[in-house]
């Protein structure tokens, strides 16, 4: 990543990056294809919130 960790978990908090998908409580997750969508245009990029009804 072309970011430090401190700028990547500001990025996750303001919503402008991937949200991680904690399964332990060691180890967090990243969704790849997020991850890609991000990295095409960061600048641009927002989280998708799918609401279920």
């Amino acid at each position: 990543m072309p970011v430090s960790r401190e700028t990547w978990r500001k990025l996750v908090k303001e919503g402008r990056a991937p949200q991680p998908q904690r399964w332990t409580e060691r180890c967090t997750v990243y969704s790849n294809e997020e991850v890609h969508r991000w990295m095409k245009n960061p600048a641009a990029y927002q989280v998708q919130i799918s609401i279920a009804v």
